[in-house]
This record gives structure tokens, sequence and C-alpha cells, in this order.
């Protein structure tokens, strides 16, 4: 016999996490609606020709590929298979691919849909993406991403408006966080200023690690990525760099003189943090020159987000991509966005203890059934408790009060109604509070009164 089972960085969800989930998700939903995006979805599956160099290296590696339909062998040279040519194997077998994020669809989307979009169009999207990563605490390989994008408009009120909607969602789920900022074009800057502009993906990728691999192994992915030693030496002003937003930034000017692109970027960043500043944005926000978020269609402004409550990786991020949908064919369409990772957030939640205790249950009162007559009765009083909006159950089988008890304890439903002959007789019923231990006498009318704001 098959022992059930399934693939490692995926998840069942019980009753109560998905009620958790689903918390997590309206919330979220609540505040993209607050600033007017618009909901949109798009397939599971995109052509790998929508995928593939969207990411960079590292993330093109992730990238789960579909197989295709039938004969997927038939158009391959059968040397391919003994010489193990992976890549030029995968693009002959595989024409499709699970979507790494929900920006690249997005920006194809808009692409397909321009003519019946009104720009600046503002969308969010929650469904759940796909990465081939090896499986760890807070990372999975199935996982659902919470997108807001806004695309049309090279306003940096966007980029506030961001920062600003990051505030109102973690306020409402009551966590701490701080958020993070960069600019990719002071990256650029600095890419130019120890003499590698050529070598601004490499520098990126590597300095995105320092919080996880440490300085000094950030200095050894560099020279393997072809950056000397006197080109590691200039970047330590970067690594050094301290004080306040306003301090760094002014350090930073000094440093990136020359540099027409680091300059434009630091101009970026400071009426970002200008207007996010004016517009009452209260929570810590820290001007982080490393963060460089690995993904090669940022072109400007670039947001992380990390909880200050529970040791675990960042919780959202996004940024500015001028041009991404000009690899579809509409060129100086450009966006901004932020994706917060809905499953993430779910573990912050869980180890704060921050998750509502109401959620434990969809049932609000349970109504026993002792016999057939008791039932008839539950089964009518069960359809008034419905129609007044009340969520209610009836335990289906005949049974003794202690298996039903047990019933509506193991489903945290908070209040039982017990229906017996003298219940029957006086039109009083015995409303037993679940929580408090506690039972009292009551019409079904004052039953309904007492349960329906608790829905």
């Amino acid at each position: 016999m098959q022992k059930p089972g399934i693939p490692k960085g995926t998840r069942d969800f019980t009753p109560l996490v998905t009620a958790r989930r689903n918390y997590i998700f309206d919330t979220i939903r609540s505040v993209f609606r607050l600033y007017g995006f618009q909901p949109i979805e798009t397939p599971a599956m995109e052509n790998l020709s929508t995928l593939m160099g969207k990411y960079g290296e590292e993330g093109d590696k992730l990238l789960f590929k579909v197989l295709n339909s039938g004969d997927f062998l038939k158009d391959v040279d059968r040397d391919n298979l003994t010489n193990a040519e992976a890549n030029k194997l995968a693009t002959k077998i595989s024409e499709k691919g699970l979507r790494y994020d929900l920006t690249v669809p997005f920006a194809r989307y808009v692409v397909m849909y321009r003519n019946e979009i009104t720009f600046p169009f503002r969308r969010y999207q929650i469904q759940p993406v796909w990465r081939a990563d090896r499986p760890q605490k807070g990372r999975y390989r199935e996982f659902y991403q919470c997108d807001a994008d806004m695309i049309g408009s090279d306003s940096l009120i966007n980029e506030a408006e961001l920062l600003l909607m990051t505030q109102e969602v973690f306020s409402r789920l009551g966590l701490g966080i701080i958020i993070k900022l960069n600019n990719r074009k002071i990256l650029a800057g600095i890419a130019s200023h120890i003499g590698h502009p050529d070598k601004l993906t490499d520098i990126t990728m590597a300095i995105d690690k320092l919080d996880k691999i440490g300085r000094e192994n950030v200095e050894k992915e560099l020279t393997e990525r072809g950056l000397d030693e006197e080109a590691i030496t200039a970047l330590s002003p970067v690594f050094d760099l301290q004080g306040s937003n306003r301090e760094k930034i002014s350090g930073l000017r000094q440093l990136l003189s020359q540099s027409d692109i680091g300059l434009k970027g630091i101009e970026e960043l400071e009426n970002v943090l200008n207007l996010a500043e004016q517009a009452g944005l209260n929570c810590p926000l820290e001007f982080d020159l490393t963060l460089a978020r690995g993904l090669n269609y940022y072109t400007g402004a670039i947001i992380e987000v990390k909880s200050t409550e529970a040791a675990i990786g960042s919780i959202s991020g996004g940024g500015r991509y001028d041009n991404l949908t000009g690899i579809f064919g509409l060129d100086g369409v450009s966006g901004v966005g932020i994706s917060y990772g809905a499953d993430r957030i779910y573990d912050v939640l869980e180890q704060t203890g921050r998750f509502p205790e109401s959620l434990g249950s969809l049932t609000t009162v349970l109504l026993t059934n002792f016999g057939d007559n008791e039932q008839n009765f539950a089964f009518s009083l069960l359809q008034k408790l419905r129609s007044a909006g009340i969520n209610a159950e009836i335990y289906p089988d005949q049974g003794k009060l202690k298996k039903q008890m047990t019933y509506a304890n193991a489903n945290r439903i908070p209040f039982v109604v017990l229906i017996g002959e003298d219940e029957m007789q006086s039109g009083l019923l015995t409303l037993k509070d679940m929580t408090a231990g506690t039972q009292d006498k009551i019409t079904p009318q004052e039953l309904i009164e007492r349960l329906m704001p608790l829905n």
C-alpha cells in the first residue's frame, strides 16, 4: 500500500490554518481596496519565454518547468539525452512553467490588454506562485503572494503610497515592522564609482546576501564574480555607511558626486522620504544601501519589509520597474509595486500569538440532537438562526450529550443549545457558553438577539 504524502515545500491546510490565512488575505485585500487597487487573476502557467531572463541567473534556475503534453521527447535529438545538455533539452521538452512571481505575468497582462486598461492602472492580485527552492523554515516551493502595482505613472507619489499602504497593512495585523528602502540607480552609481559599471548585476546579487552570509563571504563572492581587490576596497565606504537616513544620503552624495545616475537615485530616494514623512508615515523607515533584491527588472526604488518581532526573512518587498513591459512590445510604461508574503506573515503572527481567538471556528452555535422529536424541533430552529445570519449547525447523529459536547469543543464552537423535552415544552432553550462554562435559559428570539452581533 502506498503511503500518502505531498511534495516537499508544499502544505495541506487544516480548517483552523485556512481561517487564519483567510484573515491575512482579507486584511490585505481590504487595504488594497482602500487605496483604489482593482483585482485581476492570471494563469498558474505561463509560457517559459515570458518567464525566462526576468529574474536573474539564480531566479531562472528556480523556475518549475512543465513538460509538454503527449510525447515530449519526439523532437529531441537522442544525443542530447546521452550528453546531458540540460539547458538545450529543457527548451525542447518544456514550453511552459509555473509562475515565479506575479509581477512578470502582470507585465504580460498589461501588454495584452493595453487597449482595455485606463492608465495609470492600479491592480492587486492574490494568488500562489512556485519556486524550485530548497525548502526550509519560512521558505516554501508553493506559496501565496499578495501584490499591488501602479503602472503607467512615473510619479514618486506612488512609492510613498506603497510605504503608507504597507504601514496600514501591518498596523491592522498588529505587527511591528521596519521598512528598508534603497534605489537601483544608487547601486548603478556605486558600480560605476568602483570602475565596474558592467558588473551591476553581479554586485547587487552579492551584496543582497550581506545579512545572510556576512561581509567576508560577500567580498569572496565578489572576487569570484570578477571584481579585483581595488574595486572591492572601493566598496568599503558603502559597507561602512552609518548614521541617520539624512546622514547616509549626505555621505553618499559626496561619494557619488561624479555619477549622474547615482545622484539621480539619491534625489529620488530623498523625495520619497520627504513625501512619506509629509503624509504621516510613522513606522521605522531605514535607508539600507546593501538592499538590492536580486531581481534584474528593478530600475528605481527598492523596498523591503522585515518584522521587528520575529527572526525571519523579509515579509514584503517590491520596487520600481521602468520598462518591464518593453520586453513584451510596449515600451515606456513605468510601474512600481509591492508584494506581501502571506506565508511568512502567517509564521510571524503565529510566533507572536497575534491571530484573533475568534478565528478558531466558523460556527457560532451547535444545536444538540437527542431524538426524533428533538431533532425536528432543532431543525426548525436552525433555519431561523441561519435566516438571521447566524452561523449554526445541528449535530447530525442522535447521541449522548458527552459526544456532542466533545464535538463542539474540538471544533471551537463557542455556544451549544441543549434541546430536550423540558425545552420543547417550556419554549425556553438551554444555552451553554463553552468558554465561560455557564448556562442560561433563553427564548428563541433572545437567542437570535444574543448571537447576531457575533457574526
